[in-house]
């Protein structure tokens, strides 16, 4: 299933021609940026009421919209399914994809594209029924278990169940909401994804609190967006927006705070934000002031982090090791300079 998955992808690369050719000019054009995002996942990806794109990865991509055309509101959201997205980002569907998806050899290798950093480091985890009466995976053998098609959790639950000597049998849906929709059914025993997604998804079931999330992690899921690897210049844009979203964090640059420390006598202040003679967009084709315009967009790394999925959202997800990495965290951003 995987196989034939990146084979239509890696068609699609080549189908896609001069489609991504300067992109960065393509974007200024066309006054806008064309974001690939998920079906539907809290904190991460999605609609709220009104129809407003909200989350980590939605954040992420008002930030580049914010760098690149100097409006963070200037975005079309592109709603992909886990099957189709890396074929939407060859073909040239969009700009960029930001779309809870996990940076592998095999993806940034065989698709042409190319990943530009890790907006959140995850792991896979089950979610299970109370009523199931289990308490580790381990307890598992012969289960049912749900996922999205064409996602690593599909490999990674295979390779989990067989080096514990257990069976089970797979149920592989393409839209998100279906799959979740067939565990709340009990079409399946289990529901796995990223624990950030399993998280997310127990807050679209009917009674959240009869499930419950089991201990095991049983793989690393390193999350981040990507782009079309035959186009250096967007590559490098896409990659230093988040860098500038780390990097603000560390050094107290806040949404609120960014005019104020535009005059800031710390010289990676000032680097950062383009202040003085410093201007570091001129070689990627942005303003001297791009960071500075993605922070005020959407705040830095670590206040996206906090409004979409920290500790006061429905999530609740402690930073742990997207902490900085002078925080005892993974979150570490080569300077601007």
């Amino acid at each position: 299933m995987k196989s034939k998955t990146l084979a239509i992808a890696a068609a699609a690369v080549l189908a896609a021609g001069a489609a991504s050719a300067a992109t960065l000019d393509n974007v200024k054009a066309a006054g806008k940026l064309k974001c690939g995002v998920s079906q539907g996942l809290p904190g991460f990806s999605t609609p709220d009421d009104s129809g407003r794109w909200t989350g980590l990865d939605v954040d992420y991509c008002r930030a580049v919209a914010a760098a690149v055309l100097g409006d963070g509101e200037a975005v079309e959201f592109v709603s992909l399914s886990a099957k189709d997205r890396f074929t939407a980002l060859s073909s040239g569907e969009i700009d960029v994809l930001s779309r809870n998806t996990t940076w592998t050899i095999t993806r940034d290798t065989d698709l042409g594209i190319t990943f530009t950093g890790v907006t959140y480091y995850d792991g896979q985890g089950m979610m299970v029924p109370k009523s199931l009466g289990v308490t580790s995976a381990l307890e598992l053998d012969g289960a049912t278990i749900c996922t999205n098609t064409g996602t690593t959790t599909e490999l990674n639950i295979t390779d989990y169940f067989k080096q514990h000597g257990m069976t089970f049998e797979l149920v592989a849906l393409e839209n998100s909401d279906e799959v979740v929709a067939a565990y709340g059914a009990g079409r399946c025993d289990v529901f796995t994804t990223d624990r950030s997604g399993v998280a997310a998804e127990r807050l679209k079931l009917a009674a959240p609190d009869d499930h419950m999330v089991l201990p095991e992690i049983i793989s690393k899921e390193p999350l981040g967006p990507s782009v079309r690897s035959d186009d250096e210049q967007w590559e490098k844009v896409s990659r230093w927006v988040l860098n500038a979203l780390i990097e603000a964090e560390e050094y107290g640059i806040t949404q609120a705070n960014v005019d104020e420390m535009m005059s800031s006598e710390n010289p990676s202040v000032q680097r950062i934000l383009g202040a003085g003679e410093n201007d570091y967009g001129k070689a990627m084709g942005l303003d001297k002031d791009w960071a500075a315009k993605a922070i005020k967009a959407v705040g830095n790394y670590g206040e996206i982090y906090d409004r979409n999925v920290g500790p006061d959202t429905p999530l609740k997800l402690e930073r742990g090791v997207n902490a900085l990495w002078n925080q005892g965290g993974f979150m570490y951003a080569p300077p601007i300079r």
